[in-house]
């Protein structure tokens, strides 16, 4: 049974049809007043109606098989007579078959063009052609090349579902109404340099298979590739959005480029998959460029651009990345680096919360602008007020640290808790963290100063949610968490291990400081003895960090002693040796036993310059462990053992804190 594709709707010449084979026969639709379409008529038949047409008239030709000549015969009797332009009126060719060179060039059409299933077997020739209505290609055939160079779509320009087999070229082309290239093909080089698209253009789900080449062209509206197929290279460089632009679902298979690109609206590249190489070298983006769920399958270099926010949520980068960002937030939660990345960031706060790092990742701060390939220095005007923000690590939590390397970014606010090996992490640079309030402050009543040191943003918030909280502690946003001090102990003794793997001993004495503090006032994991150990190694020195506060309660104790021994230890005068005869009666042996008396408190005036300087030589020899030799009341001797066990021990924390502040 032979299969056929059903009449057209309109009344058609049936020219060559078979009750058998093909009951149809030609489609073209019939010219009015005669029985044939513009192909079949007689050659008078066709003279006749040519010569009744005039610049601007209304024609139809649907289903119309058209070879050169007759086409040219059908425009010459519409061509302007001043300008040489043809004018037509609206014009019907949906479905008509343009056998030989189809050439409309600088043609005008002031009505509806209609080219929908149109196939153009030879070449299509549109260029510098004037739409000033609707243009409709919907499901054409372009089997040659088509030029639309400089054609202008007053209306809108409709190429849905279009095949381009061909070099498809609108360079230069003006789209003043909505361009629709939604399943489109182009099998041949896609070139729309310079064209501008004055309102939407939809490229949804077409397919690339040769070079796109978007050089220079301005996207007025809308632009939307979502599902957009690049099978070869594509170029967009110096291109323009204006408004969003939505690269969703996007395959790149081969190189992508968008260097010197302008995102002035919301770019987004979620779920986009990037097979090659992928360049955003000094692209600017004025809002947010969302690449969510995007797979970059080789090498990847993203930058240096401008941007507002960078969003790179679920990518995945299968090859050497290097993205070079001026942003205010770049947000990498449960982005997957499965190879070396490095990250040049100015101004961003980044969040790398659950990203994945299966090879060294470096974050590194930038101080002076991205240089252009020119030399010029890349604008940031539009980050006004991040000009003096360094960039800055908003999140680590989830992350594997042990191939991190962070160097000149600001931790201050950085969220740690739940970071896996942190104790690995390399911090290069000048890396900040958060402060302890300067100033003093009143709680409770009392005046409290905290000695300058660095601290985790999460111990900021936990200090900020008690209930004698001071000013200056910061309280953590909304939907951050509230670890205590349970959590943030290990998060203090791993970045301590880091450091001190790094031999930078000074640099790990805060957060040793800051472990102890979490320990003492851990409730629920440290008991209260511990706790009571912890809380009088910190009031003696700072856990012996603080050498001024060690050797204050050093000369508070030295000072007590001196007191004491002036008041209670000496006693009033070394003791004399006494001998005592006994004489028999009758004569004969004489035997002395000479005994020392004790010592006695004085009952006279008892803090003079020479007790001072006997209890004074006292003290001193307490301090280095050693007896003074003088004698001593029973008090006295009690005060001097306590003075040699204390006075010692507040000795040897204020050399250890001095210690801990020079060693390298």
């Amino acid at each position: 049974m032979s299969t056929y594709e059903p009449p057209p709707q309109w009344l058609h010449c049936a020219h060559g049809a078979d009750p058998a084979t093909d009951p149809v026969g030609c489609r073209g639709i019939l010219v009015p007043g005669n029985t044939a379409c513009l192909a079949h008529l007689t050659d008078d038949e066709r003279s006749i109606y040519l010569a009744g047409l005039t610049p601007g008239a209304y024609i139809d030709h649907r289903g119309t098989s058209f070879s050169s000549s007759l086409l040219d015969a059908l425009l010459s009797p519409l061509r302007d007579t001043a300008t040489g332009r043809a004018l037509l009126g609206a014009a019907l060719f949906d479905s008509a078959i343009f056998e030989g060179h189809a050439i409309f060039s600088e043609a005008t059409f002031q009505g509806v063009a209609q080219f929908e299933s149109a196939a153009f077997q030879g070449s299509g020739g549109f260029a510098a052609a004037a739409f000033e209505s609707l243009a409709c290609f919907e499901s054409a055939t372009f089997q040659a090349p088509a030029d639309f160079g400089t054609a202008t779509f007053a209306g809108q320009a409709v190429f849905e579902s279009a095949t381009f087999e061909s070099y498809a070229g609108f360079d230069g082309a003006i789209f003043e109404g909505p361009a629709v290239f939604g399943l489109a093909t182009f099998r041949g080089a896609a070139v729309f340099t310079r064209a501008a698209f004055e309102s939407n253009a939809g490229f949804s789900s077409a397919t690339f298979q040769n070079i796109a080449r978007f050089e220079s062209v301005t996207f007025g509206r809308h632009a939307g590739f979502g599902s957009a197929t690049f099978q070869s290279s594509v170029v967009f460089s110096s291109a323009t959005f204006q408004d969003i632009a939505v690269f969703t679902r996007v395959t790149f298979q081969g190189f992508a480029g968008f260097s010197s690109a302008t995102f002035q609206g919301l770019a987004g590249f979620g779920w986009a998959t990037f097979g090659s190489i992928v360049v955003f070298a000094s692209a600017t983006f004025h809002d947010v460029a969302l690449y969510q769920c995007a797979e970059f399958l080789e090498r990847v270099s993203l930058g240096p651009m401008v941007a507002g926010t960078v969003d790179l949520s679920a990518a995945v980068f299968n090859g050497p990345t290097t993205l070079a960002f001026a942003a205010r937030e770049l947000v990498c939660q449960r982005t997957r680096f499965l190879s070396t990345a490095e990250l040049q960031l100015r101004h961003a706060t980044v969040d790398l919360s659950h990203a994945v790092l299966e090879y060294p990742l470096t974050v590194a701060g930038q101080a002076e602008p991205f240089a252009l390939f020119d030399g010029a220095v890349m604008p940031e005007q539009f980050l006004a007020g991040a000009a003096e923000t360094p960039a800055r690590i908003a999140s680590l939590r989830g992350v594997d640290a042990a191939h991190l390397v962070l160097a000149d970014v600001d931790l201050s606010g950085c969220l740690f808790t739940g970071t896996v090996h942190l104790d690995q992490v390399r911090l290069e640079g000048a890396c900040t963290f958060a402060a302890v309030p300067s100033g003093t402050h009143w709680r409770r009543g009392r005046p409290t100063r905290f000695t300058p040191r660095r601290v985790l943003a999460e111990e900021h918030h936990w200090r900020a949610r008690q209930p004698a909280a001071v000013q200056g502690w910061r309280a953590a946003e909304p939907g951050t968490g509230q670890p205590g001090p349970a959590q943030l102990a290990p998060v203090y003794r791993a970045l301590r291990k880091a450091f001190e793997d790094s031999k930078n001993e000074p640099g790990a004495a805060d957060f040793y400081y800051g472990e102890m503090e979490m320990r003492r006032n851990d409730r629920a994991t440290t008991s209260r003895a511990e706790r009571g150990l912890l809380h009088a190694y910190w009031m003696l020195s700072g856990y012996g960090l603080r050498a001024l506060r060690a050797m204050g309660w050093l000369a508070a104790a030295m000072l007590t002693t001196v007191v004491l021994l002036m008041g209670f230890g000496l006693p009033k005068e070394d003791p004399k040796q006494e001998a005592t005869g006994t004489v028999p009666p009758g004569g004969g042996k004489v035997t002395f036993e000479i005994e020392k008396a004790d010592p006695q408190n004085p009952t006279a005036n008892r803090f003079t310059g020479k007790r001072f300087e006997k209890a004074l030589n006292v003290t001193f020899n307490s301090v280095v462990f050693r007896s003074s030799g003088q004698d001593l009341t029973t008090a006295g001797t009690y005060i001097e053992m306590t003075s040699r066990l204390v006075e010692p021990t507040l000795l040897a924390l204020s050399v250890l804190a001095v210690r801990g502040r020079i060693k390298r």
